[in-house]
């Protein structure tokens, strides 16, 4: 089975580098232009090639499980050198969470420690989904990052997954320096309905009255579940995330009897959103969710939060996982962790 996938994951990267004219050809032909932006051509090639999938509501959350990850396994770089990994179990409200850190050899000792929640909808993803990208956090950052393996939908709904990843948060916080953190020192990003958590907490922590972290990271964050922005039809079909998928997963996530405009569902549905933590927000162009990304990060800076924003035009959703098949999903990831770097140095605006 490794052989396979290796052989696998080497006919894809080779086809992958071939000159964009070719692969373009070999895409469909022609450039994918849509809201004003041009599809990155080594996503357009994945994306034409993952047309003959079957629709996520052919699948079951196993099934789909199965999927991502044979999928996750061919398009991830290799983690970055000089990180080292520990395993942690800690005793949440609900169970044990299992966690995974990521200790840098330049590990800044006045760095905060990052609490990181991977994408996956709230029902799929795993600590491996975000390895990579966990690493490239930590060496570039120069900070521990640590990731949470919450509970996934539908075994465990809303909002269990983030009730883990809170409790993760806390534990982290209130233990910094196992981590090498100073003591408090933390802060709380993910990506997707990682994002969404982190956005959730956030102000969680305001209405219970405790510190903010010293930062929030949300990288193309789901913040609002139902949202009916123009980015939900311009970006319907888009490849990995469509509306269709995006719909799959709130539906498991939340239950029949779910509110989707719950706040801490979609957090963009808040009434208030200042005094949070200073934040970067990062969209992908080519996702159902830009718009929404870009609503939340312009509200937070209507509220006086500070805030970096940036926009990936030409890349999709779960970008992060791309780092081994696509260059620019590799330097997007760097930047953005050299975003956090400059947010813990307090360089952002």
């Amino acid at each position: 089975m490794a052989a396979d996938v290796g052989f696998q994951k080497l006919t894809l990267r080779t086809l992958l580098s071939l000159p964009t004219p070719i692969l373009r050809a070999l895409s469909g032909g022609g450039v994918v232009f849509q809201g004003g932006r041009t599809l990155e051509p080594r996503f357009q090639y994945l994306a034409n090639a993952a047309r003959g999938a079957p629709p996520p509501m052919a699948l079951t959350p196993e099934l789909m499980r199965a999927a991502t990850t044979e999928q996750i396994a061919l398009v991830t770089g290799a983690p970055e050198p000089g990180v080292k990994t520990e395993s942690h179990i800690i005793d949440g409200p609900n169970g044990q969470i299992p966690m995974r850190a990521y200790r840098p050899s330049g590990q800044d000792g006045t760095a905060p420690v990052l609490v990181f929640a991977h994408f996956g909808g709230g029902v799929i993803g795993d600590l491996e989904t975000a390895d990579t990208f966990c690493s490239i956090l930590a060496r570039i950052a120069h900070c521990a990052v640590v990731s949470v393996d919450y509970r996934l939908a539908p075994e465990h709904r809303f909002p269990a997954g983030l009730d883990d990843v809170a409790a993760a948060y806390r534990y982290v916080r209130d233990h910094a320096s196992q981590f090498g953190a100073p003591a408090g020192h933390v802060a709380i990003g993910g990506d997707s309905i990682g994002g969404n958590f982190a956005a959730v907490i956030c102000q969680d922590l305001k209405r219970a009255g405790e510190p903010q972290p010293v930062l929030q990271l949300l990288i193309y964050p789901a913040v609002d579940l139902a949202s009916e922005a123009p980015s939900m039809t311009t970006y319907a079909g888009a490849y990995p995330l469509s509306r269709a998928t995006m719909e799959w997963f709130a539906a498991h996530y939340l239950g029949p009897d779910g509110d989707p405009k719950d706040p801490r569902a979609s957090p963009l549905c808040a009434a208030a959103v200042d005094a949070l933590a200073p934040a970067i927000v990062v969209t992908a162009g080519f996702d159902p969710l830009v718009d929404q990304g870009e609503a939340y990060a312009r509200r937070l800076r209507d509220a006086g939060v500070h805030v970096v924003y940036r926009c990936y035009d030409g890349l999709p959703h779960a970008f992060t996982a791309f780092t081994g098949a696509a260059p620019a999903a590799d330097i997007a990831c760097r930047e953005i962790a050299g975003l956090v770097r400059e947010g813990f140095e307090g360089r952002i605006p």
